[in-house]
């Protein structure tokens, strides 16, 4: 059974259908002992960083998921999920995230319209489970105006917009996308298929 965190933020239904429909075994849950039991981890959400950290923090799940993930228990990050895993953000003021992966989440400073909405190119620049039958250069839908920096060994695939920066992220049994997979049609079901079979 695969965990698909409910922390309060939105549009988490579309990750739960979409893990559904590739045949996955998975429930919405805040409840400790439920992700304790799980198999696999996946943090979604849309909104902002630092509301979602506090409302982590006040239903301690922060700790939990570190623990969890220490553990090596499979997680997937998505679009705010993603930013989360990194050490902090400048959104809305300065915020601590999870600390999983070194790196902090700024705001695009270009001349392209923010946020960044609609379907772009993921480059791919390392071998990884989780592009098993994606080609290079694939598109996925994206929404957000804020992106991770971090260092290019944790960079699984990149994206190019006015700036390069971060789409898909990993270390050890963690992988996170600023991408939206359940929004990407075949190719983001086949992501998904992939992390169901990392999980096992």
């Amino acid at each position: 059974m695969i965990a698909i965190i409910d922390y309060g933020m939105g549009n988490i239904n579309s990750i739960y259908k979409a893990m559904k429909k590739i045949g996955a075994d998975v429930v919405l849950t805040n409840d400790k002992d439920t992700i304790k039991n799980s198999k696999g981890i996946i943090i979604p959400g849309v909104g902002a960083f630092k509301k979602a950290m506090e409302n982590l923090k006040s239903m301690g799940l922060d700790s939990l998921i570190k623990e969890e993930i220490n553990n090596g228990k499979p997680m997937l990050g998505i679009c705010l999920g993603m930013q989360l895993v990194f050490d902090s953000s400048e959104e809305m003021g300065y915020s601590e995230g999870l600390g999983l992966i070194p790196g902090k989440v700024t705001k695009f400073e270009i001349s392209k319209k923010i946020p960044h909405i609609g379907w772009n190119s993921v480059r791919i620049k390392q071998d990884h489970p989780i592009f098993k039958g994606i080609d290079d250069g694939e598109y996925f839908y994206f929404v957000h105006s804020f992106h991770g920096n971090c260092d290019e060994k944790y960079i699984l695939g990149d994206c190019n917009y006015e700036v390069d920066f971060p789409a898909i992220v990993g270390r050890d049994n963690i992988v996170a996308s600023q991408f939206h997979p359940e929004k990407s049609g075949e190719v983001g079901l086949k992501l998904l298929k992939n992390f169901k079979e990392m999980v096992g």
